[in-house]
């Protein structure tokens, strides 16, 4: 449950900064609203994507010199 809420306050913060920094950008509510709303979603693609991307890489070895 705390998983889940915490998903979806990030989600309600990322959200309000992307409309908040669109509207810097813009001065257009309208705007802003469109890419607050849709910025996130395509973020989430995007993400998927990289991650898929990178599950198939070998992972760098660590070396710790004493």
């Amino acid at each position: 449950m705390r998983f889940a809420a915490k998903t979806a306050s990030w989600s309600l913060v990322h959200m309000t900064v992307a409309i908040a920094v669109a509207y810097a950008l813009t001065q257009n509510w309208r705007a802003a609203l469109a890419v607050g709303l849709i910025e996130p979603v395509f973020q989430t693609i995007a993400y998927a994507l990289h991650e898929r991307a990178w599950s198939g890489r070998e992972p760098v070895p660590v070396r710790v010199h004493s």
